[in-house]
């Protein structure tokens, strides 16, 4: 008589397809799971690599975390996840940041929380890109997904329509599910294009995201023999200033190199008051700002403004992530609860789990 192996209680008794739009944190935690519970996932990226808001600018003078600034540890799963990366991320010592006055005036010494403060190295988006390595060719990069249909071949399954570099176009068709993971903008601006329930869009009509216009500046001149220190001592403080909420010495983060650079990212409703401004005259008046605030007269020999249309969530979702097993699509992302690091890790982490 043969006698079975024991089944792998890891394995599914059927492996599906998974397309997962979106590459930042939420869709690669995602995939992960998905992968390693034994199914295949197809991970789309509208940009040139995965990492969404933890993203990193390379420059002349060094990179620039443009996006998420740093992250903290507050969940067991998370602190988990993050050990399998070590020594990837470090503390960052901008757990002692400023507080500032709208002069720019230190209002308090260090914020209340003591907790560490996390950044991957040698930028954000290393801590994402490590994570998608194993997914190889799976992560489509340069592709965005314009709608979702029901396979043209089998109307149980889903294809993805997508637009590419140079006006390309492209079908990608037989997937069992779709797990949308990008902002919730663009996750309503999707639906609405696509052959979907239309409760799933009206799931996140509430959700309201603010932009955040981000410039960065450097100063090779300080790092000169002759020049032993450029601006203030702290290394990064959040503002009340009408047009900055938050300030960073980018060179002050472990693994980083030294010239001296800044990060600034606008506040809320600064932002969104000059969304439709251009890039040179947000340069000019946040360059404006940066001196009234930290003293700092010297002309940057690199000042570089970018704008993102989706950054701080002002009113969440509410849900950790939307899972709706009868059409099998999917929704996450850092804004159904919130706008931290951790909050995306969780909401990715949440959906594969209820998938699966």
């Amino acid at each position: 008589m043969k006698v079975r192996p024991p089944a792998d209680r890891h394995r599914p008794s059927a492996a599906k397809h998974f397309a997962i739009v979106g590459a930042g944190i939420a869709g690669i935690t995602a995939a992960r799971t998905l992968v390693q519970a034994g199914h295949r996932v197809t991970v789309f990226e509208r940009n040139s690599g995965a990492g969404g808001r933890m993203a990193s600018e390379v420059t002349q003078f060094g990179r620039f975390d443009s996006g998420a600034q740093y992250f903290t540890i507050r969940d067991d799963r998370f602190a988990l996840a993050l050990q399998t990366v070590h020594p990837l991320c470090k503390p960052w010592s901008a757990n002692l940041i400023r507080v500032l006055d709208a002069h720019g005036r230190v209002a308090e010494a260090a914020l209340p929380s003591r907790e560490p403060h996390w950044v991957a190295q040698p930028g954000m988006d290393a801590l994402v890109a490590r994570w998608a390595q194993p997914l190889g060719d799976e992560v489509v990069t340069d592709t965005e997904v314009t709608a979702i249909e029901p396979d043209a071949l089998n109307p149980a399954r889903w294809q993805l329509r997508t637009a590419g570099a140079g006006d390309t176009s492209h079908v990608y068709s037989d997937f069992d599910s779709v797990l949308v993971t990008v902002p919730a903008g663009l996750a309503r601006t999707l639906l609405a294009n696509s052959r979907v329930p239309e409760a799933l869009g009206k799931k996140i009509e509430h959700v309201r995201i603010a932009p955040c216009w981000t410039l960065m500046i450097a100063f090779p001149q300080a790092n000169q023999p002759t020049m032993s220190h450029l601006g203030p001592q702290w290394n990064a403080a959040r503002s009340n200033h009408h047009r900055v909420a938050w300030l960073a010495r980018e060179s002050s983060k472990p693994g980083r190199d030294p010239i001296e650079r800044w990060t600034l990212q606008a506040s809320p409703a600064w932002s969104q008051e000059h969304i439709r401004d251009d890039a040179q005259r947000v340069e000019a008046k946040l360059l404006r700002a940066f001196s009234e605030i930290t003293g700092i007269l010297a002309t940057p020999s690199y000042a570089q403004a970018r704008c993102w249309p989706e950054a701080q969530t002002l009113v969440p979702a509410g849900e950790s992530h939307y899972w709706d097993a009868k059409s099998q699509i999917g929704l996450a992302g850092d804004w159904c609860t919130g706008h931290r690091v951790e909050d995306g890790f969780l909401s990715g982490l949440s959906l594969a789990l209820d998938v699966i």
